[in-house]
């Protein structure tokens, strides 16, 4: 169903920002949960093309369990088949970011919430130490860096609240939001709103208050929403 484009930005596997594959597990599997990852990540932008050629010399595997995982991820709407070879990942409409930003809100304010009960002095050392990756990334320029930080801060913190179905339903979210970041540099990088919305959230975690947790992530989730809303139609 799909072969090779010529899109210079995706033919390399050198380019492709995917970890090859532990083969201990299905590979099907895998591959899929390291697209998926990836996309969650914002290691793509928004219509960025994608092959199975490339996909699978990336994640060293043969066509199959790359063709797979990418069948999977249209079927979740986390990649669309715009052509007979052509596979994107969807740009976000206003429409869309105004849905998943309001159910942002509930699961993710919910999950932050909860977490403050849960927290340990190890996981806020991690937190800690995940915000100064981002702080070191943003200085350097280096957004995928950061996007790859921000996203771990933000889901050990929803881990932490030990409610696996809601960090998964979180997780829903962000494979059609995580694309889009990217359109929050260069402006967080300058500002570093996200910087203090977070230093917030692991103050209210160290010190156990939910609801100031829960306000620290709100608004982290309501200032990347007001600049992506200028970037979608």
């Amino acid at each position: 169903m799909f072969s090779d484009l010529t899109d210079p930005i995706l033919k390399s596997a050198a380019e492709m920002p995917l970890v090859p594959i532990d083969r201990q597990t299905s590979l099907g599997e895998l591959a899929y949960a390291s697209l998926k990852e990836a996309i969650v990540r914002g290691e793509f932008s928004a219509g960025q093309k994608l092959t199975v050629r490339a996909v699978a010399q990336a994640l060293e595997v043969s066509t199959t369990p790359a063709r797979d995982a990418i069948m999977r991820l249209i079927g979740e709407g986390a990649l669309v088949n715009a052509g007979p070879k052509t596979v994107i990942v969807p740009p976000l409409t206003k429409t869309a970011l105004d849905e998943v930003t309001a159910i942002r809100l509930v699961l993710e304010a919910l999950a932050a919430k909860i977490a403050a009960a849960n927290i340990s002095p190890e996981t806020i050392d991690k937190l800690k130490t995940l915000q100064s990756q981002i702080n070191s990334a943003l200085d350097a320029g280096n957004y995928s860096a950061a996007l790859k930080a921000n996203k771990a801060f933000h889901f050990l913190i929803y881990q932490t609240a030990k409610m696996p179905r809601l960090t998964t339903m979180i997780e829903s979210l962000w494979v059609r939001i995580g694309p889009s970041l990217n359109d929050l540099y260069p402006e967080f990088a300058t500002s570093r709103v996200g910087v203090s919305n977070h230093m917030e959230a692991i103050a209210g975690l160290e010190s156990r208050d939910a609801a100031r947790v829960q306000a620290a992530i709100e608004k982290d989730i309501r200032d990347g929403y007001r600049r992506l809303a200028t970037r979608v139609e």
